[in-house]
């Protein structure tokens, strides 16, 4: 089975190869300029879905990733990037100067869809988890401030395959390829 993987992420790119990959699903990827609306996380991946696979003409899979904060009720969640863009690991962690708690979880949603005109499907994966001072390798976004819970280590700090099988971004890919088996068996 193949699959187009609307992304320009390098980083999500190789996860998501990994982990569909060990499946038996062949990811490509295709890289499109689609303007982000704003809302929830679900809002944001299905407008976003929607319109790649106008662009495509076919079947994709696109994916968004929040960070939410509880001090913060849920923020920044889908605007992590835009959040971790202008204030970096340290800025996050001062967000939650003066609140009781660091309490975080990582959200991902992927969203699938057979092609133009029909209603892509979402597959959400959460890890809950805390923020820290950042730690481990920073090349990967927010991974180096997000301390998985009861692992005692950031993502940034952890081997690709531990991290893929408790992430955020696993967990939902373990429900979008169910369900890709499940249309390739149909």
């Amino acid at each position: 089975m193949k699959i187009t993987f609307v992304t320009g992420n390098a980083g999500k790119l190789r996860e998501v190869r990994q982990i569909l990959g060990a499946a038996n699903i062949e990811v490509d990827s295709q890289e499109l300029d689609i303007p982000e609306v704003q809302g929830t996380t679900q809002e944001v991946a299905i407008a976003k879905c929607r319109r790649a696979a106008e662009l495509l003409g076919g079947p994709c899979i696109t994916e968004d990733t929040a960070l939410c904060f509880e001090a913060l009720n849920g923020l920044p969640g889908p605007y992590i990037k835009y959040f971790l863009k202008e204030l970096g690991h340290e800025g996050l962690n001062k967000l939650l100067i003066g609140f009781p708690t660091t309490a975080a979880w990582a959200l991902c949603t992927f969203a699938y869809s057979a092609g133009p005109g029909t209603e892509p499907i979402l597959f959400e994966g959460r890890t809950d988890g805390r923020i820290v001072p950042a730690r481990g390798d920073g090349h990967f976004g927010w991974d180096p401030v997000f301390e998985a819970e009861d692992t005692g280590k950031t993502y940034a700090e952890m081997a690709s395959e531990e991290k893929n099988k408790i992430s955020h971004r696993g967990r939902a890919l373990e429900k979008l390829e169910k369900y890709l088996k499940s249309l390739a068996s149909a």
